[in-house]
């Protein structure tokens, strides 16, 4: 459901970035450092304020903001982050409300790091994104965000979470599922049980019609017997802004076949962590 991204993001600019350069950023970034870098390469946008609720919890007052925005703005000056050249929300003040992308160092460090690894983490620099591209990610990011915190405190793990089009997973007939986030919880007191969720979270830009034939490309998928991400099929959360929407939706997910009452379901943003974490505290 996201706009897409075009044009790459431009570097800031003050010097090339060489391999010495990165070289030696590798050798003195903290571990909370490249913690950020991860975040912000696996959810591709992401506010300094959701940064700090992130990584910096350890502080306290207001020491958490103006160490948070030191840290950022080291990694912008390294060019590992960069900043979108606006503001969320146009008149908020503060660096708190600024976005974050991966920045051309930050790339080359990822990738320094997943090579020494030989793991397959992607790295994703974004285009040069449009307001609605923006609204949408940042949404997505918040997600992640909020069941991160919930997570410290209820008794589960956030075990994968992967931003489009990470998350994006082959339909078994030649094309992608194309789901916004693809999330897998592991609750702590039976760590055996692991709850899958693709995650679709409209901002009612989208219209109806669209939308039902992306939740037919789920029960599709089910009835012909394909499987995601560590062989199940996700059920499907769709987050919805407003209770209209709510009505809406609910009501399109209604009117499909099986197993799509089983599969899929509706939820207001604010109310996405409630929903996926339901199922980790039924008994059986």
């Amino acid at each position: 459901m996201t706009p897409r991204a075009s044009r790459p993001i431009p570097a800031s600019g003050r010097q090339r970035v060489r391999s010495a350069l990165v070289v030696g950023l590798a050798e003195q970034l903290t571990e909370r450092e490249w913690q950020i870098m991860e975040t912000v390469n696996r959810l591709r946008l992401v506010t300094g304020r959701q940064l700090e609720r992130l990584h910096f919890t350890g502080l306290s007052g207001k020491s958490r903001s103006v160490v948070r925005w030191r840290v950022l703005k080291r990694l912008v000056g390294w060019q590992v982050l960069a900043p979108l050249p606006r503001r969320v929300g146009g008149g908020l003040r503060g660096s708190g409300q600024l976005a974050y992308a991966l920045d051309t160092a930050g790339e080359r460090l990822l990738l320094l790091r997943r090579n020494l690894r030989k793991d397959d983490e992607r790295i994703r620099r974004p285009g040069q994104p449009g307001e609605r591209f923006v609204k949408h990610t940042l949404a997505v990011s918040e997600l992640y965000v909020s069941l991160v915190e919930r997570s410290r405190l209820d008794g589960y793990r956030v075990d994968e979470f992967w931003a489009e089009p990470a998350a994006w997973w082959p339909n078994g007939v030649g094309g992608w599922m194309k789901p916004d986030a693809y999330v897998a919880l592991v609750a702590l007191s039976t760590a055996d049980v692991t709850d899958h969720w693709w995650i679709e979270v409209d901002l009612a830009t989208e219209a109806v019609p669209t939308l039902r034939g992306k939740f037919l490309a789920y029960t599709d998928f089910a009835n012909r017997g394909q499987l995601g991400p560590s062989g199940v099929v996700p059920r499907v959360l769709v987050t919805v802004p407003t209770e209209y929407r709510h009505q809406t939706m609910s009501h399109v997910v209604a009117g499909l076949p099986a197993p799509a009452d089983q599969l899929l379901s509706v939820a207001l943003h604010e109310a996405a962590v409630d929903a996926v974490t339901a199922a980790l505290h039924t008994p059986g």
